[in-house]
């Protein structure tokens, strides 16, 4: 009888044992126990290992999500720029090649014979090019402007209050420095709230795009986190749901873009306008011409009279 009570007390034990070994930070881990090992498939016959006690890296993140597209699986659905040369990421998902600690390697090419440079958050930051194309080096993006749209709330928000509420919220659901949010704006008619998160240059132990990242997906489709709660800032009693979000990044260096690689709606836009700036010109000029010449002949019929 005694042998049948250890055996159950042990099998509890086990399956104790076996839920406390999750990843709360990626709910599509897969881990074992004996030791805890969660991991994560990012290609055929290819898992990553994962340190689930902080965000994941998104260079992991978005290989783990191409895989998962390609087999069908869940994945993901489709306030002003901070300073001139801050860009969006304009490219979406690609399946990145990631250094061993889950940074981004500085060139990729998504598999194809078109390649590129990134920032530290994965984002093309160069025109793109060949397979000879030469990436330096990874380029830190120090500066994330972060333009959030909330739900329409049941009271007045205290704009005054929003400051601590979001650094509170991105602390507490990200793990990350408050002091790091450097500057909120908020307009009330929009209900569009600017969050400017930033770190010194050079300092490289804090990831801005993994925090950016998991709030992206926090707004846009359904949270990574194994707990499904959302990114919702408490401002007094009032919590703040989200529905809008657009991230721009602030590199140490500026991006390279050129005009070759303006979209054809732009580059029309632009054509239109030089076209228009030259035929008023030529209308100023036909104009001019034509009072010259009625003023010429004017004179000559005073000189014969």
């Amino acid at each position: 009888m005694n042998l049948w009570i250890v055996l159950v007390l042990a099998a509890l034990a086990a399956g104790a044992s076996a839920q406390s070994c999750t990843c709360d930070t990626l709910k599509w881990a897969v881990c074992e126990e004996s030791p805890c090992k969660c991991e994560i498939s990012v290609a055929a016959n290819e898992k990553q290992q994962l340190t689930c006690s902080e965000l994941i890296p998104k260079c992991f993140l978005m290989k783990a999500e191409m895989y998962r597209a390609k087999k069908g699986l869940e994945t993901r659905t489709i306030g002003g720029k901070p300073v001139e040369d801050a860009f969006v990421d304009n490219d979406g998902i690609y399946d990145p090649d990631c250094e061993n600690d889950g940074k981004f390697k500085a060139k990729q090419c998504n598999n194809t014979e078109e390649c590129w440079c990134v920032n530290s958050a994965g984002v093309r930051r160069t025109d793109k090019g060949d397979k000879n194309l030469k990436c330096e080096k990874l380029v830190e993006t120090y500066w994330v402007r972060l333009q959030l749209t909330h739900k329409p709330a049941k009271a007045d928000v205290d704009a005054s209050k929003l400051k601590v509420a979001i650094a509170e919220a991105i602390n507490k659901r990200y793990k990350f420095n408050k002091d790091l949010v450097d500057n909120v704006e908020y307009d009330p008619k929009a209900r569009l709230i600017v969050v400017d998160v930033k770190k010194q240059k050079g300092e490289r132990q804090t990831d801005l795009a993994n925090m950016a990242y998991y709030m992206e997906k926090d707004v846009k489709v359904l949270p990574l986190f194994k707990s499904q709660e959302k990114f919702e800032p408490t401002v007094g009693s009032e919590k703040l749901e989200m529905e809008k979000i657009l991230v721009y990044y602030v590199d140490e260096e500026a991006p390279t873009f050129t005009m070759k690689n303006l979209s054809g709606g732009i580059i029309a836009v632009i054509v239109v306008v030089v076209l228009a700036v030259v035929a008023g010109l030529l209308v100023l000029f036909f104009a001019r011409k034509r009072s010259q010449r009625y003023n010429k002949a004017q004179q000559r019929e005073m000189e014969a009279m």
